[in-house]
């Protein structure tokens, strides 16, 4: 055994050394943008002050309801509050951001102060899946950047970020599990990194693409709701069933899409008889999972939606906190689905 742990820690110091960690990474792929790697800096330390929190959470009493509702009526736990203060402090602490869209705040925070403010505007869900987080299941948080349109000397407007998932110039999530990672993308491939509590740094996993053979038979999506679905969704869950797919549900959107992208399969959250555009907000849910989808590979659509089967990228949000569905996942499920459309039409 001590010749087995001398063995392990040889290699676990080779692999610090030796990979390349995400403040390299950011220095490199920002081509020269300071202001956007300042941004992505504070992006991880939000993503580490996060994760501390999290794995505190026990001991310092931090399970449970805060007594709030969100602005898309959710009940607030008292770890999404923390974490939401974390987001919101780290991004304005980098000076260069000008607006910003949190799923806990109900209104936009437009930074007015000239000399505190920069290009970019950015949405983001500062802890998704908090319902699951006092059973330790996984949780995580999702963000997306664009850079501003109206004049660096005027305040910055929601009409700044209410634009489709197409001109998100980066996007990315966090997710706290068994290990603490993050994944990113500039629209350039997506990039995996895991953070080493030792020494505080995100270092290099991999670059994530979708298995070229569609993967894993893997379907994903809450059925206790399949009731309220359009008929050719419940049409292709019931083909899965006959087909030898795996059903996994975790019903934290993070842990959810992570597995999809490393897996295969596909990820369905649709609209339904209640939520006609769905449950899952655009800016800080559906334009961050679908950029990345794309960038590995993968296929992002919203289904049938008004109207006509689309791009969730396509999408222009009326307000910040909208909503459309989600069918994500690899080509060959995302396409099989979505020829159960044009078999019904």
């Amino acid at each position: 055994l001590p010749a087995m742990s001398t063995y392990a820690d040889a290699g676990m110091l080779k692999n610090r050394l030796s990979s390349l960690t995400l403040t390299q990474f950011i220095v490199e792929d920002t081509n020269g943008d300071q202001q956007l790697a300042l941004l992505m800096n504070a992006v991880q330390h939000a993503c580490k002050v996060c994760a501390n929190a999290i794995r505190k959470a026990g001991p310092c009493d931090l399970y449970g309801l805060a007594g709030e509702v969100n602005s898309t009526g959710d009940d607030v736990k008292k770890l999404d509050l923390i974490a939401n203060t974390v987001w919101v402090d780290s991004l304005k602490q980098s000076g260069v951001c000008c607006l910003l869209v949190s799923e806990e705040e109900e209104d936009p925070i437009i930074i007015t102060d000239v000399n505190k403010r920069g290009p970019f505007c950015m949405a983001f869900d500062p802890l998704d899946g908090s319902s699951n987080i006092d059973c330790n299941v996984s949780v995580g948080s999702i963000f997306s950047v664009y850079r501003r349109l109206s004049p660096s000397t005027e305040n910055a407007t929601v009409k700044d970020i209410l634009r489709p998932g197409t001109e998100c110039i980066a996007a990315g999530y966090s997710m706290f599990g068994a290990a603490t990672e993050l994944v990113i993308t500039y629209g350039q491939g997506v990039y995996r990194f895991a953070l080493d509590r030792a020494i505080g740094e995100f270092l290099f996993v991999e670059q994530v693409k979708f298995p070229q053979d569609g993967g894993k038979k893997i379907y994903s999506c809450n059925e206790g709701n399949l009731n309220s679905w359009d008929q050719p969704i419940k049409d292709y869950v019931h083909s899965c069933k006959n087909t030898g797919y795996a059903a996994r549900y975790v019903g934290s959107m993070v842990s959810d899409v992570h597995r999809t992208l490393l897996y295969g399969g596909i990820f369905i959250y649709p609209a339904d008889k209640k939520n006609a555009k769905g449950k899952l907000r655009v800016l800080y849910e559906g334009f961050p999972m679908a950029m990345i989808t794309e960038q590995a590979g993968g296929v992002a659509s919203t289904g049938m939606f008004l109207g006509k089967i689309g791009r969730i990228q396509d999408v222009v949000p009326e307000h910040i906190h909208d909503r459309c569905p989600i069918i994500m996942g690899g080509e060959r499920d995302v396409k099989a689905l979505l020829a159960m459309y044009e078999n019904k039409a």
